[in-house]
C-alpha cells in the first residue's frame, strides 16, 4: 500500500512541476467522483430559472456532475489556474470590457497549454489517457478547483486564492491514472459582503447565489435579445462583461500582473476614448478583436451594448 501511495505522490508532483513549466500558476488534484452536493445545488438553481437563456447549463447533467461520464476511464481531475490580472488598464472614461478579454481569447491560449502539458505527462509518466477542458464543456470547474484546494468559492461564486485573489482562468485535465489528491481549504470570506453590496444590478441574491438574468456579464454576452429597459442606467459603463464584484474583493489586493504575453493588449483597445468606441465599425472591430473573446458577441452584439449605454 505504501509503495502505491508513494507512486501516486511522485506522479502528482511530476504533474504539478510540468504544469508550472507550461505557465500555469497553480495546480491541484482531486479524485474523480460524482459531485453529489453540487448536483443538488445545480438542480435547484436551474429549477429556479436563474440560468436565464443559458440552456446549455441544463444539458448533459450526468456528465456535468461526474467527470467519469464526460471522459470514461477518468480517475483523477487535475485543476489548473492561469492568472490574467493585467499590467495596464483601460482608460476609465471609456465603455469598459472585462479584464479577461484584454488580450487573446483564453480558450485558444489554454487549450494549447493543456495539449502540451498532456504530451509531457505521457513522456514523463508513461501512457496516460486524458482530455483537457477550459470553460467549454459540461464540467463544474469551480467545484473541482475548490475540491483540489486551489481556493474557496467566494460569495460572488468565483474561486478566490488567499495568495493571488480571483483574477485567473480555470482549466482541467481528466486523467485515467490515480494521483494523490489535495484537500480543500477553508472559506476566508468571513462576514464580508462587499461583492454583494457593490453589484450594480443586484445579481448576487445572497452569498454564493447568482441570478444570471441580472448579471451584467450575462446581459452583455450571453443574452442575444435586447437588454431589458429596466437595466438602463444600471450597467455601470460595462459593454462586455463586468469585474465589479472582483474589483471590490479585498483578496484582490494580492493580485499581481500576469506573465502571459498573449493576454496583453496588442491592438491599443485599452487606449480608445469614449468617442472612438462609439465610432467603432465592422472593420475597426475586426482590427481590435480578431482572436479575442469579445468576438463572442460579434460586432452586432457589442454595438447593441454600446447603444444601451448611451445617455
Amino acid at each position: 500500500m505504501g509503495s502505491l501511495k508513494q507512486q501516486r505522490e511522485s506522479s502528482s508532483q511530476l504533474v504539478k512541476e510540468l504544469a508550472k513549466k507550461h505557465g500555469f500558476d497553480s495546480c491541484g488534484i482531486s479524485k474523480a467522483a460524482q459531485l453529489e452536493e453540487e448536483a443538488v445545488d445545480l438542480e435547484k438553481w436551474l429549477k429556479q430559472g436563474l440560468n436565464g437563456e443559458m440552456d446549455y447549463m441544463s444539458n448533459h447533467f450526468d456528465k456535468r456532475i461526474d467527470p467519469r461520464e464526460l471522459h470514461p476511464g477518468t480517475k483523477s481531475v487535475v485543476s489548473l489556474t492561469l492568472n490574467y490580472y493585467p499590467k495596464e488598464f483601460q482608460r476609465e472614461d471609456a465603455p469598459q470590457i472585462s479584464k479577461y478579454a484584454y488580450g487573446r481569447d483564453y480558450h485558444k491560449v489554454i487549450r494549447k497549454k493543456l495539449k502540451h502539458l498532456l504530451l509531457d505527462i505521457n513522456e514523463a509518466i508513461g501512457e496516460v489517457a486524458g482530455r483537457g477542458f477550459v470553460d467549454s464543456a459540461p464540467i463544474m470547474d469551480k467545484a473541482w478547483a475548490k475540491r483540489s484546494g486551489l481556493g474557496w468559492q467566494g460569495k460572488h461564486t468565483n474561486i478566490i486564492s488567499k495568495g493571488t485573489g480571483s483574477f485567473f482562468f480555470l482549466a482541467e485535465l481528466l486523467l485515467d491514472i490515480e494521483l494523490e489528491p489535495n484537500q480543500p481549504i477553508a472559506d476566508f470570506c468571513g462576514t464580508c459582503t462587499k461583492c454583494i453590496d457593490a453589484c450594480p444590478t443586484d445579481a448576487i441574491l445572497g452569498p454564493y447565489e447568482i441570478d444570471s438574468k441580472k448579471c451584467i456579464s450575462y446581459l452583455t454576452i450571453e443574452l442575444k435579445d435586447e437588454i431589458p429597459t429596466h437595466f438602463k442606467g444600471k450597467m455601470d459603463n460595462w459593454m462586455f462583461g463586468c469585474d465589479v464584484c472582483q474589483d471590490v474583493c479585498p483578496w484582490n489586493r494580492f493580485s499581481k500582473p500576469h506573465t502571459t504575453p498573449d493576454f496583453d493588449d496588442k491592438t491599443g483597445k485599452l487606449k480608445l476614448s469614449k468617442e472612438e468606441w462609439y465610432d467603432l465599425d465592422g472593420e475597426k472591430f475586426e482590427k481590435h478583436f480578431l482572436g479575442s473573446a469579445v468576438n463572442r458577441t460579434k460586432f452586432q452584439g457589442l454595438h447593441r451594448n454600446l447603444e444601451f449605454l448611451e445617455d
